[in-house]
């Protein structure tokens, strides 16, 4: 077999008004992700996703570009399923030869960024070619489900103090969801009016359904700690990205000063980011974004590194189907893995970009039995939102 097109598609649907939420990014008004599709001369097609921005809204052309133009070149005439070695290829590019001999890497720069997000669209896609090719989930290639379902959190959670309780005790009656994730931070102003809003959202919830708050990396280190004493008797399921990616030691500061839990991940690039934090003592739960930190080859070894260091791991899931099928696959494997990130704002790319759903049910997501990563991409709703 062998892969005959490389294409990358930035899709932007908007967001109707009423949908639209407010957060520290701003108003989102539109749901963006860089949708990859990889033809082979079998017939067989994989599709993947990468991601230009964490959040909701971000231009994908320069990175459609990158797999374009950059990777496609490398990628044509390849097996698909020599998927091991082709992430090599993209990560060292000219130096590849000598770091697949020589066994250890040789990246020429783009070890971050843009590059790193390029490379996890296409591997998402080779992983779907492989597991279709083999007439089997990406689940039973990556050892085997560990349970037909998994338990999954609501995340969203932008409302004021006054109306967060109503918010989060809609999705806990929408899902059967027993777990909650609100954002706070830098949207909020000072830390205490964070704190306000995550105990509005436990005496509305009672004592049963957890509530993990999110920071998407915007206090500082003393604003973070500062927060979490003041919530330290809420039972804080966790603290997601309290301060910013770059400040890893203060991250490790964080989690030193409070008993409760931190998170993180959506911000980091493969499995030497990871390292480090799992070095520094930095955080209890693993986060990455399989569209972003390097695809499914990359979540393997996250994985393997958030096992090694007793950590526990939950992918950023806030993506487009084909990204959320791959941290699907992966959480519902490793030993580390324990719950899913289920977006409750307008995501037209998760609900509607592909004709499966992933239906929630007593607060727990099924783990699809079908072949690749399970989903059949609408290719004209890939055209009608394509942007240049």
């Amino acid at each position: 077999m062998e892969i005959t097109g490389v294409n990358a598609t930035w899709v932007h649907v908007p967001i109707p008004p009423e949908r639209q939420h407010v957060s520290d990014f701003g108003r989102i008004a539109s749901f963006d992700s860089v949708i990859v599709k990889v033809e082979t001369d079998a017939g067989i097609v994989g599709w993947g996703e990468a991601k230009a921005g964490v959040g909701s809204a971000a231009p994908g052309a320069g990175l459609a570009t990158i797999i374009t133009k950059d990777l496609a070149p490398l990628l044509i005439g390849q097996d698909p399923r020599d998927i091991s070695r082709l992430w090599d290829v993209m990560y060292n590019m000219p130096r590849e030869g000598y770091a697949v001999d020589r066994g250890h890497v040789l990246p020429q720069l783009g070890r971050r960024g843009l590059s790193i997000s390029a490379i996890a669209g296409v591997d998402i896609a080779l992983w779907d070619i492989l597991g279709k090719s083999l007439g089997a989930p990406v689940w039973r290639l990556l050892g085997g489900r560990r349970a037909t379902r998994m338990p999954a959190y609501a995340s969203g959670g932008w409302a004021d103090e006054a109306g967060i309780g109503e918010q989060l005790a809609g999705y806990v009656a929408k899902g059967g969801f027993r777990a909650v994730k609100m954002r706070v931070g830098v949207m909020d102003g000072e830390p205490h009016r964070s704190a306000a809003r995550v105990r509005a959202a436990r005496k509305a919830l009672g004592p049963d359904v957890r509530i993990a708050a999110d920071a998407h990396g915007t206090w500082t280190v003393s604003e973070a700690k500062a927060f979490c004493r003041m919530v330290e008797e809420l039972d804080v399921y966790w603290l997601e990205e309290p301060v910013t990616a770059d400040d890893k030691t203060g991250l490790a500061e964080v989690r030193r000063s409070s008993a409760v839990p931190i998170s993180t991940g959506e911000s980091e690039f493969t499995r030497h980011d990871f390292r480090e934090i799992a070095e520094l003592r930095a955080a209890d739960i693993l986060q990455p974004d399989l569209a972003i930190a390097g695809g499914i080859t990359e979540g393997l070894r996250i994985a393997a590194i958030a096992s090694a260091f007793n950590l526990r791991l939950a992918p950023h899931l806030w993506s487009g189907a084909p990204a959320f099928a791959a941290g699907l696959a992966l959480a519902s494997t490793q030993s580390s893995g324990f719950v899913l990130e289920y977006s409750l704002g307008a995501n037209p790319l998760l609900h509607e970009l592909v004709h499966e759903t992933f239906p929630v049910a007593g607060g727990h997501v099924e783990i699809p039995d079908r072949p690749g990563l399970g989903i059949t991409v609408d290719e004209d709703f890939v055209r009608r939102h394509a942007r240049a």
